[in-house]
């Protein structure tokens, strides 16, 4: 006679309540991550990025370009005698980006010439430079852009044509869903993605490995192993999407992060998402049996997942081998509703069309069902078993 459900869930209990590290994923350890990486990006945008500056030409007007930018919040530029200093400095990480005033830049842009001003920057911090390259263009651009008017002038164009010259054609570029260029907003919810999934992933290893460190997985199978696995199932997805709810509430209710569309599209696509790493988590576990393997593997297999997210980088240039890893984490499928229903409120039905991407984790299900099998028959335990009693983690029920 198997036990009673309910024997179960206390089963569970008990051995959550008596596992210090269980008990932790459960409870503290999430909000200690979401408070640190918080912290971590609550000042919104870099400020004070040191740069350096060679000043070859020390003129007024090379000097008049190293006050704009200084006047940039973004910047904060650092003299270097030479182009050979400088560039150490950038290997060395001391500064971010290299801005060169050429000798003669005055003289050059007085006579008609074209003066080159070299603006380089590691490459190596792909966000911190492409943000630098474009400052350092806009605080300089602003500058020369002055000395031309006046040239214009001074050479007999009318005032009201001027700026026609300067800039024939116009622009205007806005930013949309991120208006700011706030990295809190562009950063954040990716990470703590990233970090919940990690953590489901590790919730679910260490119940399952339990088992096989207190050698009980025999006592399983006789008392049903769906039935044990449905306990565990129940008890930490709730505990997960709790946690989910929690990170959703302060990012987009307490920090007030714009949230175009609703709070039970993304519940249910993070539902969806810990699924999915639960049996991906079942798959790996009944093909090992090994705890210390299966935390081993299922954290290579997720540790890249920030960057699989196609946030900071397009997933379409990765090599194909790439591609398919990304296909593999569930939460590069739940990035993509996540930004559709942060940014473009997209709707209930458009949104269910795209979930339909998990369907590929489906295919687990068959190779977990023959993997149980296998170890139930390797075991030599026939599928109703009798056992009156499932010991829990400190002995019985």
């Amino acid at each position: 006679m198997r036990p009673p459900l309910s024997a179960l869930v206390v089963r569970e209990l008990k051995a959550l309540w008596q596992d210090p590290w269980q008990l932790a994923l459960v409870s503290y350890l999430p909000l200690l991550g979401i408070l640190m990486l918080w912290w971590l990006f609550s000042a919104g945008l870099p400020r004070g990025l040191p740069v350096a500056l060679v000043d070859q030409d020390m003129t007024q007007l090379s000097r008049s370009l190293g006050r704009n930018l200084a006047a940039s919040p973004v910047i904060t530029p650092i003299s270097y005698p030479d182009v050979l200093s400088a560039q150490q400095a950038m290997r060395e990480a001391k500064v971010y980006a290299m801005v060169v005033l050429p000798y003669g830049l005055r003289k050059d842009l007085l006579t008609a010439k074209q003066p080159v001003i070299d603006i380089r920057y590691t490459g190596q911090f792909l966000l911190v430079g492409k943000l630098l390259a474009s400052q350092i263009q806009q605080s300089l651009g602003a500058r020369l852009s002055e000395l031309a008017g006046v040239k214009q002038l001074a050479a007999g164009v009318p005032k009201i044509k001027v700026k026609t010259r300067l800039r024939p054609v116009t622009s205007q570029v806005t930013p949309l869903f991120n208006m700011n260029n706030n990295y809190l907003v562009f950063l954040l919810p990716p990470v703590l993605i990233a970090l919940g999934q990690l953590l489901a992933m590790l919730v679910f290893a260490n119940s399952l490995s339990r088992e096989v460190r207190l050698g009980m997985l025999a006592q399983c199978y006789r008392a049903g192993i769906w039935r044990v696995i449905g306990v565990k199932f129940l008890l930490y997805t709730p505990l997960l999407i709790l946690q989910g709810r929690l990170i959703l509430a302060v990012l987009y209710q307490y920090l007030a992060l714009p949230l175009a569309g609703k709070f039970g599209q993304l519940l249910l696509a993070q539902l969806l998402m810990v699924s999915a790493v639960w049996l991906i988590v079942l798959a790996i576990f009944f093909l090992l049996l090994d705890a210390t393997r299966l935390v081993s593997f299922c954290t290579a297999l997720f540790a890249p997942a920030f960057p699989f997210m196609g946030i900071t980088f397009p997933t379409e240039n990765m090599p194909v081998l790439a591609q398919w890893w990304r296909q593999l984490m569930p939460s590069s499928h739940y990035i993509e509703t996540h930004v559709g229903v942060v940014s473009y409120g997209q709707s209930w039905f458009n949104m269910l069309q795209q979930v339909a991407s998990y369907w590929g984790f489906l295919l687990l299900i068959p190779l977990i069902f023959y993997l149980v099998r296998r170890q139930r028959e390797a075991l030599g335990l026939c599928k109703a078993g009798s056992l009156n009693t499932l010991p829990s983690q400190s002995g019985g029920i």
